[in-house]
């Protein structure tokens, strides 16, 4: 079986129309989606309507929940304040009650998936530290993966330390170790590099990949600014910060 694993749209489309157009060159089994399909950017309907169509399983981040009402964003910094806001006025009622419905966490057979921890999508998993109370709840629901978004930056983390990971470049998972994987962000990276990013799972070959893929970010950038929304969210496109 082999997963592709995405994260964190925030409503680029271009971002996402490019990742989606490499995983169907892959050979891909299912895609999986660990939410924030809306936020920040400035195309929130166009990407809920692919996922929606695409029957993508997907779970609710913290800017899904504040875009269909579930939560108010309290803790927002400024911009996020102002995109969150937009977003909500933007989105169709069909698409904030299709965001109502997304769970916290998803199991599947080879992994859980969620966006923040486990069993909070507020919460970010920074370092390794961060993740060590989530190991035994995510092995009591007999998993040894646990797929996570939200910081927006790749990072493999295990009960003995952090893992690097090159792009397009391989990771062994091994049986007896347990990983929270984090695929970075597809429509908003934030580790210094401004391709989106995504992962692959291929559990017959126990090996996880990081991969990256360049898309037109100027016209994602032109998109924001068009919608009126804070500048220096097209300007970090081009920074991945």
């Amino acid at each position: 079986m082999r997963y592709a694993i995405i994260s964190d749209l925030h409503a680029n489309l271009e971002a996402l129309q490019a990742v989606l157009n490499k995983i169907d060159t892959l050979g891909i089994d299912q895609v999986v989606c660990l939410g924030d399909v809306v936020g920040y950017n400035a195309s929130p309907n166009e990407c809920v309507d692919i996922v929606k169509e695409r029957n993508i399983p997907t779970v609710c981040g913290n800017h899904d929940a504040v875009a269909c009402g579930l939560e108010e964003p309290w803790g927002f910094n400024p911009v996020a304040l102002s995109a969150a806001l937009w977003t909500r006025d933007h989105l169709t009622p069909e698409n904030q009650q299709w965001l109502r419905e997304l769970p916290v966490n998803r199991s599947f057979e080879h992994f859980l998936a969620s966006h923040g921890t486990p069993m909070d999508r507020d919460f970010y998993l920074f370092a390794w530290e961060d993740a060590l109370p989530y190991f035994d709840y995510v092995s009591q629901l007999g998993h040894r993966v646990c797929f996570f978004g939200h910081t927006h930056c790749p990072a493999i983390f295990s009960l003995d330390g952090s893992y690097g990971l090159e792009d397009d470049s391989t990771f062994k998972i091994t049986d007896e170790k347990m990983f929270f994987i984090n695929p970075g962000s597809v429509g908003q990276p934030r580790d210094g590099d401004p391709r989106a990013a995504f992962g692959i799972l291929d559990t017959d070959r126990h090996l996880y990949e990081l991969v990256r893929v360049e898309y037109p970010v100027e016209q994602a950038a032109e998109r924001i600014i068009a919608s009126k929304l804070p500048h220096f969210l097209a300007q970090r496109l081009h920074l991945g910060r």
